[in-house]
């Protein structure tokens, strides 16, 4: 279903997690009634009973607004159109033929389908991605597109500050559409790559891997090694300019790759805060610890 005079007042917003969470408060503040939110649901925490609500959810909340977690709910609220920003699941076509369903999504399409685009473009070493305002279907990101804009990505540019300029360009490019109208979509062109979710163990870093390479992972955050049996989160380091390391040998606060040294900067030891790399070598007090990566 097309909305295409702009005629726009009630707006279903659909998302979960922290990157959501701008679009939902910009949607608010230019005066759009939100009658309904749809967030993932709580999840458990620990070892403990206790939940802990999704990103939107928590703000939805903080701005009185009305939450569900059950995607159905949608086809009992009279809206004039929903959007999505990564709620993380498809949604049902009955709930599409209720209204028209928008997304924002961070790519440019089709080009890095799913979950983790943002992720994927700097650990692939894209040098621009963008963002999407696109038609909902069934399937897995395959829908039309309304608008789109290229947006590079720097060479040591981080997955926050990534996240940062496309949420923005996409609010920007949402309003203008909820004002003006979206107008009928454009189908996708090009072959289709998918950006299935960053696992735990793709974050371990692989020394023997290429300082360019090692350094993308670190950028996209979590990044993760081990030192004398415990693990030691790498959340910023830059590469180095010598080359007589072998890999994951560590001098200080260099460390050996397959083509050079990395030099790391901010580090997180196991259950302690983040630090400099050089306050948490300082505090190694002569330890015989060995090689990074070696646990």
């Amino acid at each position: 279903m097309n909305n295409p005079s702009g005629d726009i007042q009630r707006v279903v917003y659909i998302g979960t997690p922290e990157i959501a969470i701008t679009p939902l408060l910009k949607i608010v503040e230019a005066g759009y009634e939100i009658p309904l939110v749809i967030s993932g649901q709580d999840k458990r925490r620990g070892r403990g009973s206790s939940t802990t609500p999704s990103p939107v959810k928590r703000e939805a909340e903080r701005l009185g607004l009305r939450i569900s977690s059950d995607i159905n709910d949608v086809k009992s609220v009279h809206a004039d159109i929903a959007v999505v920003v990564a709620f993380g699941k498809l949604i049902p076509r009955d709930v599409l033929e209720c209204l028209q369903v928008v997304n924002i999504h961070f790519s440019l399409l089709p080009r890095w389908r799913g979950a983790a685009p943002l992720e994927r473009a700097i650990l692939e070493g894209d040098r621009s991605t963008g963002v999407c305002i696109m038609e909902l279907e069934e399937t897995l990101d395959t829908g039309g597109i309304y608008c789109s804009m290229e947006i590079p990505i720097g060479p040591y540019e981080t997955l926050r500050e990534l996240q940062k300029k496309c949420v923005g360009e996409g609010i920007r490019m949402l309003l203008q559409s909820l004002n003006s109208g979206f107008g009928d979509p454009v189908a996708q062109e090009g072959e289709a790559s998918y950006a299935h979710k960053i696992s735990t163990d793709e974050l371990e870093i692989q020394w023997g891997s290429s300082s360019e390479k090692i350094l993308r992972l670190i950028r996209i955050g979590r990044a993760w090694t081990t030192i004398g049996g415990s693990r030691l989160r790498v959340h910023s380091a830059v590469i180095g300019d010598r080359k007589d390391l072998n890999p994951g040998q560590r001098n200080g606060v260099l460390v050996g790759s397959g083509d050079g040294e990395i030099e790391l900067l901010t580090v997180q030891p196991e259950g302690k805060k983040i630090m400099s790399a050089g306050d948490w070598v300082n505090g190694l007090q002569g330890k015989a610890l060995g090689p990074l990566g070696h646990g």
